[in-house]
């Protein structure tokens, strides 16, 4: 598999049937996994800390969820074969769940929002086992709680969604503790999934404008949305 560099952090170049196949494998192995969605904004946050791209590097598995990062890839002269944006890639990792009889935890999102998500799943994937569930709030003796609960539940897959980067050094700091086979940090999936934040219509996915939509629908972000002219800017710059 092929693997690119952008801005210091490697990504694997792969299809979305390619990352879920790995996925799989990585579940079958029983060894702590982890997978990471690095999109430009990740990117560039890791060019501002050193921990986070460490981690990035170190991960099983990058995918390249999001458009800039696909750009960047080929804009370097190194072919990405596609998007694998990490909601399609945690929705198809659930479609399988309950097929190949995996068991599945939701961690992260705002208080009853992942408890929604476990809800939603449950319509769209029969059968499926989510064996526990846990807000993104939490001190340092909870966490202890939920790390026991993580341990004691076995999950096959653990979804934990923290925000960047949180997320990302969470589970790299507890992947070995947890033994969970495979862990990815899946961002605002849950807020999807529960309805409390809509995802942007097909034609913009396509048209490679999710971005946009993102900051239309929430503009207190908006101002991360300046990540992107200046991961642009950077790359260009990188080219050598």
């Amino acid at each position: 598999m092929e693997k690119i560099e952008i801005l210091g952090v490697t990504v694997d170049s792969l299809t979305m049937d390619e990352a879920v196949s790995r996925a799989c494998d990585f579940i079958e192995e029983k060894e702590p996994k982890m997978i990471a969605t690095a999109n430009a904004e990740m990117i560039m946050n890791a060019t501002r800390d050193g921990e986070l791209c460490k981690i990035l590097n170190e991960a099983d598995l990058v995918v390249p969820d999001g458009a800039g990062t696909v750009w960047a890839a080929n804009y370097l002269g190194c072919k990405m074969k596609e998007r694998v944006a990490g909601y399609d890639l945690s929705q198809n990792l659930l479609a399988l769940s309950p097929k190949l009889g995996l068991k599945v935890y939701f961690f992260g999102s705002a208080p009853t929002v992942a408890e929604k998500a476990k809800a939603k799943a449950e319509v769209l994937y029969p059968g499926i086992e989510i064996v526990g569930v846990h807000d993104g709030f939490f001190d340092a003796e909870e966490e202890k709680k939920i790390i026991a609960d993580i341990v004691e539940k076995q999950p096959d897959i653990l979804l934990v969604a923290l925000g960047v980067p949180k997320q990302e050094k969470w589970i790299y700091n507890h992947k070995d503790e947890l033994k969970v086979p495979l862990s990815i940090g899946v961002g605002g999936t849950f807020d999807v999934m529960a309805g409390v934040m809509k995802r942007a219509p097909l034609w913009m996915q396509k048209a490679k404008l999710e971005w946009l939509f993102r900051g239309l629908m929430q503009p207190k972000r908006a101002f991360r949305l300046i990540a992107l002219p200046k991961f642009v800017i950077k790359v260009i710059g990188s080219k050598k």
